[in-house]
């Protein structure tokens, strides 16, 4: 039968007496000691992988690059795949490299509590999982930071350098009243009884305009301590109400040139120590007086109006 005659040549073409015979693969040496005839090349190469130190030194390297440039960029493992970072932080953990302290700088006490909450991270998470711009962005959210910088130092500190706003003066306004900084934001949160010694200005407009007057203001020492408030008028000008209740009128424009005329009249009159009811400077280079009761020469009329 077919069956019987196809295996019949098999038999005699697999003896050692009769028909060709593969072979036998040589080594290097010419003997007879290479792999088998028919094991594909690949394969038997995986005996002669080179496990060397040099070899293995290098392959750690490429690993501990590959951690690390994850970690410098601040880049998230998920963006290749949520296998692999599951992986990478496993391998960076079980390396020793744990959020072990979150380390903030530039901080107030009272901004302390509201930074802390907004910095969503877990002691003993690993490091390369941090995500540092979801974490600056969120401690920048906080109403007392101006801007921060967020920075992971190996092997388990998380390190945040904080700039809060700085705290310019008190803003009362249609019955409100708030805690300013240098740009005229809010600071919320901040408790204006806190910082009753920080200067009161007042109105509609008053927030923005105050970073420009209260430097002239803290520049004459003399003024400062007898002023009570900082009025802001139609959005245009400031009064000053002093804290014996008499009042400065300044001008829209030319603000600082007519202090510098107050200055003048304080010199030559002793004006703050005498008292006044109103100085009106309103009108660049001119000047209406109403003097306080029993203050000597200068409550020589109701109402003294001249230039200076």
């Amino acid at each position: 039968m077919p069956a019987v005659v196809r295996g019949g040549r098999r038999q005699q073409g697999g003896g050692a007496s009769g028909g060709r015979q593969a072979p036998a693969s040589r080594g290097r040496s010419g003997r007879g000691k290479g792999p088998a005839v028919g094991i594909p090349a690949k394969m038997a190469a995986i005996g002669r992988l080179d496990l060397s130190a040099r070899a293995v030194g290098i392959s750690l390297l490429v690993g501990v690059l590959f951690i690390g440039g994850l970690m410098a960029t601040g880049a998230r493992a998920e963006r290749v795949g949520q296998s692999v970072s599951d992986g990478v932080d496993g391998m960076v953990a079980g390396m020793g490299f744990r959020l072990g302290r979150v380390h903030v700088t530039g901080a107030s006490d009272e901004a302390m509590p509201a930074i802390q909450a907004a910095l969503d991270v877990t002691a003993g998470q690993s490091m390369s999982s941090l995500d540092l711009d979801a974490l600056l962005e969120q401690v920048r959210g906080v109403s007392w930071v101006k801007d921060a910088r967020v920075v992971r130092l190996l092997p388990g500190t998380l390190m945040v350098e904080v700039v809060e706003h700085d705290r310019l003066a008190i803003w009362q306004a249609n019955g409100q009243i708030a805690v300013i900084d240098g740009d005229g934001q809010v600071i919320r949160g901040a408790d204006p009884r806190q910082y009753l010694h920080l200067p009161l200005v007042v109105g509609t407009g008053a927030e923005l305009a105050a970073a420009e007057i209260l430097p002239l203001i803290e520049a004459r020492p003399r003024l400062r301590d007898r002023t009570e408030a900082l009025i802001r008028v139609d959005e245009r000008r400031w009064d000053i109400r002093l804290k014996d209740g008499g009042l400065i009128r300044l001008p829209a424009d030319g603000t600082e040139a007519a202090l510098i005329q107050l200055d003048a009249l304080d010199q030559r009159h002793q004006l703050f120590e005498r008292g006044f009811e109103l100085v009106d400077l309103k009108v660049p280079g001119t000047l209406g007086l109403r003097p306080a009761e029993l203050a000597g020469d200068l409550a020589a009329a109701p109402m003294v109006a001249g230039g200076l």
